[in-house]
């Protein structure tokens, strides 16, 4: 759990601290008289640290250090190969499970689940307190609640994983991946984010949750991701019926194995110095990608819809008036003295150009409708996002 703390609280250390923080802390929540100036203040954040000591479970926040974890399933399988044993054989039911492990997460879900049930046998893992029976659909076969073991045995068999829509960004469906389910996710329209959910509400980010699971919508996908609208009765079923008509082969990431997540921290400690005030030097600047952003977009979705990934390190290269002229804009005026985590940015009434003077503010996130954002975009090597091509 975080705190939010006065500046000056922290000991000068503070550059060898590195944050655990499963939903991200954008850097306009990180700096305690901005957020408190601007309208982010929150019980989380103004920690004042460098935006990359935040470390993530996946990789929604590029202002912020992808540490991530080992998928369990993909630990048992570098076991087999280190011991030589054949993996055991993924033979797959005409069945679902439904992740959702509490009756709540389940209500105002029965037409969606009754779809999915006339094509699969559906089941579920509702805990059950004694004496009491879980207030499920009656077509749903119970297993209560299991153990890891028994959870991962119940997937082997199981040919899709159905979301319900929350838990939100959980381990679990990778883990169900990784045995040869597809994961079939409810899709969020309008979109969850601090402003029109509960859960999201105070957190310090401005994130806009299409899914219940962004990651493995954008980094995974088809066939092994399908999302849908679940009141959309003709969507559900002929997803339903396309994915009964798809074969997966089980699947991790490149990042979520062992050798990933460990070639991912060994970069971390060999090239990340939060200590130094120098600017940083990785990754190296070759890796950089300029592009200029149209209005009301922040970088996350300008190098995103360039295949590629913002990186905040390498903001310090494009904060300087030669970057506006090698962008082919024209500056009637360079504003360097208005703190704003837009900026690098171009406003086109009046060809206003402004530079960031305060390096804890470069922000992949953010935007607004009056500014073009100057992004670091960057390509990054295939099934390891955290790491640019060259960056090893």
């Amino acid at each position: 759990m975080k705190y939010s703390y006065d500046d000056t609280f922290l000991p000068l250390s503070r550059c060898r601290f590195r944050i655990l923080d499963s939903f991200g802390t954008e850097p306009a929540f990180n700096l305690g008289t901005y957020a408190r100036s601007h309208g982010y203040n929150t019980l989380w954040g103004s920690w004042r640290l460098q935006p990359l000591q935040y470390m993530t479970m996946f990789p929604h926040t590029p202002d912020n250090s992808f540490l991530g974890f080992v998928s369990e399933e993909a630990m048992v399988e570098q076991e087999e190969r280190e011991e030589e044993v054949e993996p055991g054989p993924y033979r797959k039911d005409n069945t679902a499970v439904v992740y959702g492990k509490q009756d709540y997460m389940w209500q105002g879900k029965e037409r969606y689940l009754e779809l999915i049930s006339q094509e699969l046998e559906t089941h579920g893992t509702v805990y059950q307190p004694p004496g009491h029976s879980a207030q499920l659909p009656s077509n749903i076969i119970n297993h209560g609640l299991l153990t890891q073991d028994q959870f991962l045995q119940l997937l082997r068999r199981a040919k899709v994983f159905v979301g319900l829509g929350f838990p939100y960004e959980g381990p679990a469906p990778l883990e169900a991946i990784a045995l040869g389910c597809v994961f079939l996710q409810p899709r969020f329209q309008p979109p969850r984010s601090s402003e029109n959910s509960d859960f999201y509400k105070g957190k310090p980010t401005t994130r806009q949750v299409s899914s219940q699971h962004p990651y493995a919508e954008e980094f995974i996908g088809k066939p092994y991701v399908w999302t849908v609208d679940m009141t959309n009765t003709t969507d559900v079923q002929e997803t339903v019926r396309a994915i009964l008509r798809t074969e997966v082969k089980p699947f991790t990431p490149r990042e979520f194995t062992s050798e990933g997540m460990l070639e991912r921290v060994h970069a971390y400690i060999t090239h990340q110095d939060f200590c130094s005030v120098s600017f940083p030097t990785w990754p190296p600047e070759s890796a950089l990608r300029i592009h200029l952003g149209p209005l009301g977009q922040s970088c996350v979705s300008v190098c995103r819809r360039a295949s590629l990934v913002c990186e905040p390190a390498l903001f310090h290269h494009l904060n300087n008036p030669a970057a506006f002229t090698r962008l082919g804009l024209s500056c009637s005026s360079m504003d360097q003295e208005v703190d704003n985590h837009l900026f690098p940015a171009y406003s086109p009434w009046g060809r206003r150009c402004g530079l960031q003077r305060e390096r804890l503010l470069f922000s992949c996130a953010g935007s607004d409708p009056v500014h073009r954002r100057l992004c670091p975009c960057r390509a990054h090597r295939a099934g390891q996002v955290a790491l640019c091509p060259d960056c090893l």
